[in-house]
């Protein structure tokens, strides 16, 4: 694939994924804001312990395969057969040992009313095992539109269908575990129709040897993940009870959803895409500094505004007797740049294979995690929440450091890629602020807050970017804005891409400092 068409395909897939994950942040929002407002923080917190033993759970089961079958250079039919054979049979397991342990993992947790909801959601595991092959080709392929479109889908189906109508109908905690199960029967089906996989069950042990290798070590690095995400939710539920871990994570909810949807877009279409070039480390570096600086410009401003804006935000979305949220989030939401970036390091450390060196910086995270969260406890959920970003910051900077070391990259260029970011939130900040104040002491309802302040930061920071491109967009803002032109030309058959447009994963110019 030549560099120009690799850099426009995976253009095309940040459109679509963006697209995608908006479009599934704002149905998020929306779900989140009627089952809020229809369940109580308790029954929040009951689903939200099931789910920590789930989610960690569902990593082990596929043993990292998925990915493998991406990050693989070459990819043979043996491989694909094996990799469906054991993901269906170690999702098999895994659902059978989750219903027999239900009764443990609740009495480890203090909540009686996980056991049920872990024995109805063990049957997630064989059906996301049906699908695991199809997902991972269909992404190897490039296919961002079509994965974008189901992931919406599904998930409008699956909370915004089932979930809503069995809240509505009084169903209370099984309205949250339906959702859950109505998502991933959907997802599957639609996989297997896409793209259904070999009749055959079988597994060869060199084929599953090659797999295995890489997805090891991303499965460690991702249960190391999983627990640094998860850890703290479970020191608040099992120290401060289940109310207190339902505002707790629905301020981690309401925070990490846009970080969340923006990161694993850019995970989803890097990773392959990174792969790709695995061996070439000058493209290798561009796209890596391009991609800190797009995630600092579209973050690091908007995360300052919701800081400030969290009060009307949790109002609007969650409702009054969800105030109890706000502080929390507000400390969550100090670290929404590292939670984001982190991901492009992810991506960059998984695609050339460097997984091990990536599990062992996830488990000293996690550990923080857990320990951060089992200090600050001891001063309710804002401590919980302090000690959470304390360790998601240490985690960014060893992440980064991986990254700059396979992407060979110095600590000076890295930080410059943020230079842009921080001078247009500094210079953005006063007028939002004021535009808040003002707001707030006219009395305006908190949408409407929202609204206001909202289209004051669009206003400012376009008109800072418009007049000041070089200071507040910086060198790779401009080439993605160039890139961006090119790639509309081209994809309209006006013109051709302009010259000067170059691509993401090519080296960089005569015209810039390496």
């Amino acid at each position: 694939m030549g560099r120009r068409g690799l850099t426009h395909r995976t253009l095309a897939g940040m459109l679509w994924m963006s697209y995608g994950k908006a479009a599934y942040a704002i149905l998020q929002l929306v779900v989140l804001g009627v089952l809020a407002r229809l369940l109580t923080p308790g029954q929040f917190g009951v689903v939200s312990a099931a789910l920590v033993v789930i989610g960690l759970s569902s990593i082990v089961s596929q043993l990292g395969l998925g990915p493998a079958l991406v990050q693989r250079p070459q990819l043979e039919p043996r491989h694909l057969d094996t990799a469906f054979t054991a993901s269906l049979l170690l999702g098999l397991a895994l659902g059978a040992l989750i219903w027999l342990s239900a009764p443990i993992a609740a009495g480890f947790l203090h909540m009686d009313g996980v056991t049920p909801v872990l024995r109805a959601l063990a049957w997630v595991f064989p059906i996301i095992g049906l699908g695991t092959v199809s997902s991972s080709v269909l992404s190897r392929e490039l296919k961002f539109s079509w994965l974008a479109n189901l992931e919406g889908a599904t998930y409008g189906i699956g909370f915004g269908a089932v979930g809503i109508t069995g809240a509505l109908l009084g169903w209370g905690v099984c309205a949250l575990v339906a959702g859950q199960i109505g998502q991933a029967l959907v997802k599957t089906a639609v996989l297997l129709w896409k793209l259904p996989p070999s009749p055959r069950l079988t597994i060869e042990r060199a084929a599953l040897t090659d797999l295995v290798y890489f997805g090891g070590g991303f499965t460690v690095a991702k249960v190391a993940n999983y627990v640094a995400q998860q850890g703290d939710k479970v020191v608040t539920g099992r120290f401060l009870g289940p109310e207190a871990l339902g505002f707790f994570g629905r301020a981690y909810s309401l925070m990490s959803a846009p970080a969340y949807a923006f990161g694993a877009m850019l995970d989803q279409v890097l990773f392959p895409a990174m792969a790709k070039v695995q061996n070439d480390t000058v493209r290798l570096a561009a796209a890596y500094r391009r991609g800190v600086a797009l995630i600092a410009l579209v973050v690091l401003a908007p995360s300052a505004t919701m800081i400030l804006l969290a009060p009307e935000l949790v109002h609007v979305v969650l409702g009054a007797r969800w105030s109890d949220v706000v502080i929390p989030f507000q400390i969550l939401g100090i670290g929404m740049l590292f939670r984001t970036s982190y991901k492009m390091s992810d991506s960059i450390a998984r695609s050339t294979g460097v997984v091990y060196r990536r599990a062992w910086r996830q488990i000293i995270y996690a550990a923080l995690v857990v320990l951060g969260a089992w200090i600050g406890q001891h001063w309710g959920i804002a401590g919980v929440a302090w000690g959470s970003l304390a360790a998601l910051t240490v985690n960014f900077i060893v992440m980064a450091e991986l990254s700059l070391d396979v992407a060979k990259i110095s600590w000076r260029e890295f930080w410059g890629a943020h230079r842009s970011a921080a001078l247009l939130t500094v210079a953005s900040f006063p007028v939002v602020l004021g535009a808040t104040v003002v707001a707030r002491q006219a009395g305006f309802p908190a949408l409407l807050v929202l609204i206001a302040v909202g289209a004051v930061q669009l206003a400012v920071c376009g008109l800072l970017i418009w007049r000041l491109p070089g200071i507040f967009l910086g060198r790779d803002g401009q080439w993605m804005l160039d890139t961006m032109r090119a790639f509309v030309r081209k994809r309209s058959r006006q013109a051709d891409p302009a010259p000067d447009a170059q691509p993401a994963f090519d080296a960089p110019g005569a015209g810039e400092n390496p």
